[in-house]
């Protein structure tokens, strides 16, 4: 069963660790700025891929750090991203994590994970975040696939002009919240309607 509890954060306004310069390293810093721009990141690990070094040239919130991890590398710290190829290494930087009360992943290592980084779909200012609770990745990116086909392009305008029904609603909260669900329930009945039409 997933026990999850789905957030999205503003790392912008956090100041994300990640320990690690090799290829998952890589992957993990893409990940965080393709998501978060302007996430303000330090990257810290004795040999550092050109990628990396690439990103943080064109990014001045991205920081280099080419040495070996330091426990005062968590300083001022939200949460940290451990992905390196040493394990033991990786389970020591997760301990001191807990002991600082810092959020930390452990890229490839579930048990050792706070949070996990997951698949994202992106239409305009919709985000659809995928988890298999760890078990598979691969589940997560293909599921990834569907949904970026499944869902239409046209949702940013249905959004912008459900904002604007919002902002013009006039009464309290569980007012506005009635309005919009009932607003909204077309987009429930045409799918019901496709489906009855199809069997």
């Amino acid at each position: 069963m997933n026990n999850l509890f789905p957030i999205f954060l503003k790392l912008e306004n956090l100041h994300t660790l990640i320990v690690g310069g090799g290829y998952v390293g890589l992957e993990k810093i893409t990940a965080v700025l393709d998501n978060s721009p302007e996430a303000r990141i330090t990257l810290v690990s004795p040999e550092i891929r050109n990628e990396i070094r690439e990103i943080s040239a064109q990014n001045f919130r991205v920081i280099l750090i080419e040495r070996k991890f330091e426990e005062n590398d968590f300083l001022e710290k939200d949460l940290v991203i451990v992905a390196t190829n040493d394990k033991e290494e990786n389970k020591r930087i997760k301990g001191l994590a807990r002991l600082r009360h810092i959020l930390c992943n452990v890229a490839d290592t579930p048990p050792l994970c706070d949070f996990y980084l997951s698949s994202v779909v992106r239409k305009g200012n919709l985000k659809v975040a995928i988890s298999t609770n760890g078990m598979s990745p691969t589940m997560a990116k293909r599921l990834k696939e569907v949904l970026t086909e499944a869902l239409p392009d046209n949702l940013e305008t249905a959004m912008e002009q459900l904002k604007a029904v919002r902002d013009m609603l006039k009464g309290d909260f569980a007012y506005k919240v009635d309005e919009l669900n009932r607003i909204t329930s077309v987009l429930v009945e045409k799918k019901e309607d496709q489906i009855r039409e199809k069997s």
